[in-house]
């Protein structure tokens, strides 16, 4: 008689491609799905009553920072506890790799920023193949979808940190860092056109280099140049790099509107979104259910003031004739993005530090401890209290309005990502007060935003979680509940399921998932997490799209 590994009995299917839910069991083998029929008849090793809960593909992360997390723990606890099977990394510009040698102290010093208190990232490796490499040895709990950063391209190729176009031979380096990423398995080219160096960089500086990815089938993801004030003229640009460049298609990062003054923009810029899909340019966004945005404290600065990196940086705001320049450009609005414009000084909250002198901030606004601490303005706690971290501080910024949220839920074309990575409530990832979105972004859609509000049904809302971003990074085997697919597989309690982690206490997993398996293999029940580790490093290979 048929055997199988494992058989879910009983559940609510809902197999990812926003068809209706259907009552079916599921049976694992080898760790791919055998079938998804009803009443299977064949023996098992193992089986599972999900009666009364929802079956569904494994969430998929397109737009993580997990590449931060791996270094240190490679259980990506928080994202396994929500459901993610596989994450995208390397967003934002950032990747772990490409690395020049002759340039790898400004690279620590880029890790460094997003590194635990007392740890550091040991650079092993150079190539992107090498990289790749590494993860695949260290082995992973979840999936891994590689992205290469226009930024470690342009400090290793270009010009860095210096506010200027690459020279012919520096562009040419450039290319050849993006080929090669690309040969090694790379699905695309981010870019974060707000943090230094990439901010220096001209729209057709990232043509030229896009141009490298387009002819490996790549896709072109980007945080865009402006959220705020130049939010429209923003995803304009990221349509224009898709079409010169011959990119098989964009993804918009963490889509959203910020600065209550310019709430309901969001109707313009899903309108260019889809007129740029009606003629042909395949645009995609993503999105995470929070009003708040996070990043490194040192965003609030113009971008001046990053030139050359972050030692630079660190003499520039320990100037008193520099600190009033940068007064007078934060105050004036410049055409930057001004974050501090955007939400306010009582809307930009600290999320971790790494030094005891500034612990008790954690959580509280730059307004409340300037207020506290009994300092002059909000710019005097700024500077120092940036210079005693080293420039080591990451932030939340309340900026988003409900409408713009919702609306952008709701858009055809966007889809799920935490802008997270894989943290935990204890070991040496529990530091800080971070980004609820680490621990809570799918179940807080499918309690909240599903649930309890109603914004999408269930269907839609797992069709944007698996199914979508799976054709976005044009997989054959993932995302859809199918026969012959990986199984990555989650059940979860629709009546349940929410998020627990707040701004204050955000270490916290959320409820109602039951069982996560990644490659077949169970990793999360109700019990917890195990030890297993059965993800792969996912490579995307041209010619088998």
């Amino acid at each position: 008689m048929e055997s199988v590994d494992v058989i879910i009995q009983n559940g609510l299917v809902i197999d990812g491609s926003g068809s209706e839910s259907i009552h079916k069991d599921i049976s694992i083998r080898k760790g791919r799905i055998k079938h998804v029929e009803s009443d299977i008849k064949v023996e098992s090793r193992k089986t599972m009553d999900a009666k009364g809960l929802v079956v569904c593909p494994g969430f998929i992360d397109v737009h993580s920072h997990s590449d931060m997390s791996l270094p240190f723990d490679n259980r990506l606890e928080s994202t396994l506890r929500q459901g993610i099977t596989t994450s995208v990394i390397g967003n934002c510009g950032f990747s772990m790799a490409p690395v020049n040698e002759e340039r790898i102290d400004m690279l620590r010093k880029e890790f460094d920023m997003f590194s635990p208190p007392g740890a550091n990232i040991d650079i092993i490796w150079r190539t992107f193949e090498s990289y790749l490499g590494q993860l695949e040895a260290n082995k992973i709990s979840s999936n891994i979808v590689p992205l290469v950063g226009f930024g470690a391209i342009r400090m290793a190729g270009g010009p860095a940190y210096e506010n200027r176009p690459p020279s012919q031979a520096e562009l040419e380096d450039m290319k050849a860092y993006a080929k090669e990423a690309m040969e090694a398995g790379a699905f695309g080219m981010s870019t974060g056109l707000i943090y230094p160096p990439q901010v220096y960089a001209s729209t057709k500086e990232i043509i030229e280099v896009s141009r490298v990815v387009a002819d490996y089938g790549g896709l072109y993801f980007s945080h865009i140049r402006g959220e705020g004030d130049t939010v429209v003229k923003a995803v304009q640009e990221v349509i224009d790099i898709v079409e010169k460049s011959g990119c098989v298609g964009g993804q918009i990062a963490h889509h959203k509107v910020a600065g209550k003054q310019f709430w309901g923009t969001s109707k313009d810029t899903l309108q260019l979104i889809s007129d740029a899909n009606a003629r042909g340019v395949s645009i995609t966004c993503d999105q995470y259910p929070y009003n708040r945005g996070s990043t490194s404290l040192i965003s609030v600065l113009p971008p001046w003031v990053h030139e050359g990196g972050i030692e630079k940086l660190l003499e520039r705001i320990g100037n008193p004739d520099i600190q009033q320049r940068i007064k007078e450009d934060v105050e004036g609005a410049l055409d930057w993005e001004n974050l501090k414009e955007e939400a306010g000084w009582d809307r930009i909250f600290i999320a971790s530090v790494k030094t005891e002198k500034w612990k008790d901030t954690e959580g509280l606004s730059l307004k409340e401890i300037t207020q506290q601490r009994e300092y002059p303005d909000e710019y005097a706690t700024l500077f120092e209290l940036l210079i005693d971290e080293k420039a080591e501080v990451s932030m939340t910024m309340e900026s988003m309005g409900d409408e713009d949220i919702e609306r952008i839920m709701k858009g055809k074309y966007t889809m799920v990502g935490t802008d997270g990575a894989g943290v935990a409530p204890t070991g040496v990832l529990s530091h800080g007060k971070p980004h609820p979105r680490h621990y809570g972004t799918y179940p807080r859609i499918l309690g909240h935003y599903v649930r309890e509000k109603g914004v999408l049904t269930l269907e839609e809302a797992i069709h944007k979680m698996t199914g979508f971003p799976a054709q976005r990074l044009r997989f054959h085997d993932r995302g859809l509940l199918r026969a012959g697919n990986w199984a990555d597989i989650v059940v979860f309690d629709p009546k349940t399921i929410i998020d627990r982690a707040t701004f204050l206490d955000p270490h916290q997993f959320s409820l109602g998932i039951h069982h996560v398996i990644v490659n077949g293999v169970l990793i999360v029940n109700e019990e917890g997490q195990n030890e297993e580790l059965p993800g792969k490093v996912l490579r995307h290979r041209v010619g088998l799209d």
